[in-house]
């Protein structure tokens, strides 16, 4: 193998890895939009929570 095969490898495999990195940070940021519900419901109810 030459070198700029090396060394596109290696930059591909640290760039798969921080992309990977983000994917998986963003990831656990949010939440899946189907498991939201009712949007004002949800808030009125942590509201309440918040409040005893």
């Amino acid at each position: 193998m030459s070198k700029n095969k090396k060394i596109f490898l290696v930059l591909f495999v640290l760039f798969m890895l921080i992309m990977l990195w983000i994917g998986y940070d963003i990831s656990q940021r949010t939440t899946f939009p189907g498991s939201k519900g009712n949007l004002k419901e949800r808030i009125s109810t942590e509201v309440e929570t918040e409040k005893k």
